[in-house]
C-alpha cells in the first residue's frame, strides 16, 4: 500500500487509511450507501475518529442534503477539536441553509 500523500495527523492506522480512501471513492462514483456503510463502521470501531466524522459531516451536507445530520457531525467534531477550521467553517455553512444564524 502507497503511503498518503497528506501527512497522517490523526496517526490513523493503515486500515483506517484504506476505509477512508475507499469511502471517498465511493462517494465521488455516487455509491453513497455503500460510502456511508464504510465511514459508520469506522465510527462503530473509533466513535472519535475526526477524519471518518469530517466525511461523514460531507457526504450527508452536500450529497444527502441533510444538513442537520450535517451539523450534528461537525459539531462532534467541534468538541473533540475546537479549533478545526474545515468542520467550523462547513458548519457555518450548513446552519445557514436552516436559518440557525
Amino acid at each position: 500500500m502507497a503511503s498518503p500523500m497528506w501527512r497522517n495527523t490523526y496517526s490513523l492506522s493503515h486500515e483506517q487509511i484504506s476505509q477512508l480512501e475507499e469511502a471517498e471513492d465511493k462517494m465521488e462514483s455516487m455509491e453513497i450507501n455503500k460510502a456511508e456503510e464504510i465511514l459508520l463502521s469506522m465510527i462503530r470501531s473509533d466513535s472519535n475518529c475526526i477524519p471518518a466524522l469530517n466525511v461523514l459531516g460531507h457526504l450527508n451536507g452536500r450529497h444527502l442534503s441533510d444538513f442537520e445530520i450535517a451539523i450534528e457531525y461537525y459539531d462532534k467534531v467541534l468538541m473533540l477539536e475546537p479549533e478545526n477550521a474545515w468542520a467550523r467553517d462547513e458548519r457555518r455553512r450548513y446552519r445557514r441553509y436552516l436559518n440557525y444564524d
